[in-house]
């Protein structure tokens, strides 16, 4: 089974160990709600377990392979788009999970869109909630 394949089946299983298994130690994820990647294994599953937690009927609805430039060094590598949709507090998203492999075929670098801006909005508050409880960042100042 492909990388992208078992990436897909550990997310729909919600199977955190199995996720961790995929990751490079160095990997970087970037996300439609924070300028600056998540970086390294343990903070990225950390986001995971919140991410797992928060979407509501997350579902693939489709997968494109081939190859792209990565963003740290800018070198092709083997990759893959995971098209999904969601729901995060009532928004429905619309997204996708963008992998980048190593040549061991583990994933390096991982970029992560969604649409429509409201639903952005309803995942970065959702996500940064769930860091929060769980330790990972600061928590949100009251307005």
């Amino acid at each position: 089974m492909e990388t992208a394949d078992r990436f897909r089946a550990a997310v729909e299983k919600h199977d955190l160990a199995a996720l961790e298994a995929l990751f490079t130690a160095d990997i970087r994820l970037y996300s439609p709600v924070k300028f600056t990647p998540f970086e390294g294994r343990q903070m990225v599953m950390g986001l995971f377990g919140v991410l797992l937690r928060t979407f509501e009927d997350f579902r693939y609805v489709g997968e494109f392979d081939g190859t792209s430039e990565t963003s740290v060094d800018g070198t092709s590598a083997p990759s893959a788009v995971l098209l999904f949709r969601t729901t995060v507090n009532g928004k429905e998203i619309h997204g996708i999970d963008l992998l980048h492999f190593d040549e061991a075929g583990l994933i390096k670098e991982f970029t992560v869109m969604v649409r429509p801006q409201s639903a952005v909005h309803a995942l970065g508050e959702a996500v940064l909630a769930g860091l929060a409880a769980d330790g990972l960042a600061p928590a949100p100042e009251a307005r």
